[in-house]
């Protein structure tokens, strides 16, 4: 007797493997099978119900989730706008001002000769400690990977090398040693070099920063929209619907449903128009004029720290084409802080943002008046006088710019003020609309499900 292979299982005579039944995999067949049972029942008016009821709460309820999903996008932006995107833009241009003055400052101090006066060294000294702190919070504030943080850690590592070398300033100034003035220079240097220009990318990403979380909680919300507008129509086609085979006017589950998909769309539609509105005001009549502003006050500031160093450095600082840099400086900021003041003035939309700018270019046109002057008397050798028309009490350039600060301080203040006020309103228009959508979607969802259940009890 001949037995098959090991491992082999015996075959009847006449068959052949490759003929074995298929067997169809369950998953399929449930598939296939619920497909038919829904065919069925679409057959029969309460199948048809219920499939419709399922319907509708499905898309009551898609409408609710997507609405919640996108609006709490765009609540999340606005409320970053408010607590962390503008106040690092205002504390990034706080840090540049700071560093400016403090600049400014020095050279004033250093030109009253060796015993400075108190209030010049106390304005620098709080200069300093406000920039370190706020460098210090905005490093709490920002991640290591951006660029803000390694800005911060420049400025962090340059200002103690700045402070020091002003400090060796002073002490040679004191001792009347005139390689305090070559020192007071190089500070200058490393100011209007390395820790200006930092501050100044430093203020450009944060204000980067600020418009894209504005634009991204103004963004248009076309899929909530369209989501509402599916599911109100498809109440209505319902109630239509309704009404045609039974002849009745109102379902009162239905009525509901579609009040409260109404009441959200309604909802969505003016409260995203009015935090857009609200967003774009802040935006146009806010943080655009506190640019300009903010670059208006460094220019001063810029403006005067050259002017100073003109008088320190006493013509030991040349262009290329052999005029004093300083000066030039000083020439190119003035033009440039005169085109951001008409700006400034532009931009203001009511009286108490453009009068104090209105001082500041009046006061500007006073400060170069009196700076030509003060030139034209140092050129003739008169130092002593030149010096007092540039720091003196009285009729001084020193007394121009400070009128210029004030006015610039008063303005930047109050557009702070505009757009503090308009952002806050903007994210107020957004608060409560995700989480009362999604309450009022799925309580409309179940309000279509007892419409729907009340007609299919007639069938019962």
């Amino acid at each position: 007797m001949t037995y098959p292979p090991s491992g082999t299982a015996p075959r009847e005579p006449g068959t052949d493997r490759s003929s074995a039944p298929v067997t169809v995999p369950a998953q399929r067949g449930g598939v296939r099978t619920a497909a038919e049972r829904l065919r069925a029942a679409a057959t029969t008016e309460p199948g048809r119900l219920r499939i419709a009821g399922a319907a509708l709460a499905l898309l009551v309820v898609a409408f609710g989730a997507v609405t919640f999903l996108e609006i709490s996008g765009r609540a999340s932006s606005a409320d970053d706008v408010v607590t962390r995107s503008q106040p690092l833009s205002a504390d990034a241009a706080r840090i540049y001002r700071s560093l400016a003055d403090a600049d400014t400052m020095a050279a004033s101090g250093f030109l009253a000769g060796a015993q400075e006066p108190p209030d010049v060294l106390a304005r620098y000294d709080a200069d300093i400690k406000e920039a370190s702190r706020l460098l210090v919070e905005a490093a709490a504030s920002t991640d290591a990977s951006t660029s803000s943080h390694r800005e911060i850690t420049t400025l962090s590592e340059q200002l103690p090398e700045y402070t020091g070398l002003v400090e060796r300033a002073r002490a040679n100034n004191r001792q009347g040693l005139p390689l305090g003035g070559a020192y007071l220079r190089y500070a200058n240097q490393k100011m209007t070099a390395e820790l200006l220009p930092a501050a100044e990318r430093l203020y450009a990403a944060e204000t980067g920063r600020l418009a894209a979380d504005s634009a991204d909680a103004r963004q248009f919300p076309f899929l909530s929209l369209g989501a509402g507008v599916v599911a109100l129509a498809a109440l209505v086609w319902m109630q239509r619907r309704n009404y045609r085979r039974t002849n009745r006017v109102f379902n009162h589950g239905l009525l509901a449903a579609t009040a409260a998909a109404a009441v959200v769309l309604l909802w969505l539609a003016v409260g995203h128009t009015l935090a857009r509105a609200d967003l774009r005001s802040a935006t146009v009549h806010g943080q655009e004029s506190l640019d300009v502003l903010n670059k208006a006050r460094i220019n001063s500031l810029k403006a005067r720290s050259n002017e100073n160093l003109t008088l320190v450095a006493r013509g030991a600082v040349l262009t290329p084409d052999g005029t004093d840099q300083y000066e030039t400086d000083y020439s190119t900021g003035m033009k440039e802080l005169g085109a951001q003041l008409r700006s400034a003035e532009e931009l203001a939309d009511d009286l108490t943002g453009s009068e104090p700018v209105g001082r500041a270019i009046d006061s500007v046109s006073e400060w170069q008046e009196r700076h030509k002057k003060a030139r034209t008397t140092d050129d003739r050798g008169e130092y002593d006088s030149a010096l007092q028309q540039i720091i003196g009490p009285e009729n001084s350039t020193g007394q121009s710019f400070e009128r210029v600060d004030d006015a610039l301080e008063k303005a930047l203040a109050h557009e702070q003020d505009e757009f503090d006020a308009a952002a806050e309103d903007g994210r107020g228009a957004l608060g409560g609309l995700p989480i009362g959508a999604a309450v009022l979607a799925v309580l409309g969802a179940a309000a279509a499900v007892v419409g729907v259940n009340r007609r299919l009890s007639e069938y019962r």
